[in-house]
Order: structure tokens, then sequence, then C-alpha cells
């Protein structure tokens, strides 16, 4: 059984998604990220950059246990483990490495920011919402155009791509997106939003996460508790 250092955020749920779409057997260990159990000893053992998500496999490629750390490292991890949602076909498969590479370089760094400006920061910065509420507008349009001349993100069939966007989107409200101006990307949403092992990812956890209100919690994730030296 695969152990999953997680919590409910975008780069939790990919993780969470694709077992659940592979039919892994795992187990969610929760990883308080408000209360700083992201910088546990045990944990920075297996996840260096103190950040979820973190997997446990005790069947490594060599039989031997391996730890990775990493979202999307850990998303080509399991479809090379079950030979699933990474094509075979080498054009096809960089193909869907390059959305997935897309995902982790733009689309969650960026979405990221126009989360904390816009909802967490507590000066509200003109410059910085526009700056990033402008590059969350640009980047779905990136995918709208991708989706108006492909079914799905990385190529013609579901993959990891789709898995690791998928998750960053669900808080489109945050993000000041308007679904109508992105008509391919919305309908691709619903899409994956309705698929049975995507609803049971997105659940996993998500009874353990609660508003974050209290100022301990903000400097464990944005002020000098996320930048001591460990």
């Amino acid at each position: 059984m695969i152990d999953v250092y997680s919590w409910a955020t975008p780069n939790g749920h990919k993780v969470h998604i694709m077992l659940e779409e592979c039919g892994l057997p795992y187990r969610a260990i929760a990883v308080n990220i408000g209360a700083g159990e992201q910088f546990a000893p045990s944990f920075l053992a297996i996840s260096p950059n103190n950040k979820i998500p973190a997997i446990v496999d005790p069947d490594g490629p060599d039989g031997q246990p391996i730890s990775l750390f990493e979202s999307g490292a850990i998303l080509i991890y399991l479809a090379a483990k079950t030979g699933r949602f990474l094509p075979d076909d080498l054009r096809l498969r960089y193909e869907v490495l390059q959305w997935l590479m897309f995902q982790m370089g733009s689309v969650g760094p960026m979405l990221g920011q126009a989360h904390h400006f816009r909802i967490y920061a507590p000066e509200k910065l003109p410059y910085a919402i526009e700056r990033y509420t402008n590059e969350a507008r640009r980047l779905y349009g990136v995918l709208d155009r991708r989706l108006a001349r492909s079914r799905y993100v990385g190529c013609a069939e579901y993959s990891i791509a789709d898995i690791a966007v998928f998750p960053w989107l669900r808080s489109w409200k945050n993000q000041g997106i308007d679904w109508d101006d992105y008509p391919h990307l919305k309908g691709w949403f619903d899409e994956i939003a309705a698929r049975p092992a995507v609803m049971r990812g997105v659940e996993v956890l998500a009874d353990r996460r609660k508003p974050l209100t209290d100022d301990a919690a903000r400097d464990v994730l944005f002020g000098a508790g996320q930048y001591k030296r460990r």
C-alpha cells in the first residue's frame, strides 16, 4: 500500500486523483500545513522542500521502497508503475509531458500567486492583484485555445496532464475568472469534474482542511515560520 503524505490542496489532489484513477491501494496521511507539520523531521526526510504531497511506495521499481516528492514527478512515477495515463507513443508522450511541465511551471505557481494576493495577503496590493489576475486569465486562455483543437490537454486521450491541471482550476472564482470567456476549457472542466475517480480524489482529506483565519497559520504558510532555517 502506498502512503501519501498530503493535504487537501491542488497539488495534493493531483496525486489523490491519480491513485483513484489507477485503482492503487493507498493510505492518505494528513500533513496539516497550517499547523506546520510539513516541517517535522520525519516529513522532511521524504520531502526536503517541506511541501506536500510526498509518497512512500514499499514496492518500488526494484522491489525496494521508494519515496518521492514533487507532484509532477509522482504522477510520472505512478503512470510508469501502472502503464496508464501516459502514452507509449513517444511523440504523444512528449506532448503530454510538455503540458504537465506547463502546469508545474506556470499554472500552479501563477494561480497560487493569484490566490495569495487576491485572498490571503494581509495588505491588498492593486499592482500584485492586477498582475496575477491578468496572468491567470492569460493561462486560462492558453488552455482554452488548446482545448479548442484537442479533446484533452495533453493529447486526444485523458492523461496525467489533465489530472495535473484540473485541481488548480477548481478555485476559478478566487482567480478572477469568468467561465463565459473560456467555453472550450469550461466544457473540459465539467467533463473531468464528473469522472468518478476525480470526485473521490478531491474529497480526500477535504474534511480536515479549515479556512485560513488565524495569524499562527498565516505565519507558518506565508511569514517567518515558512522561512525559518531547519
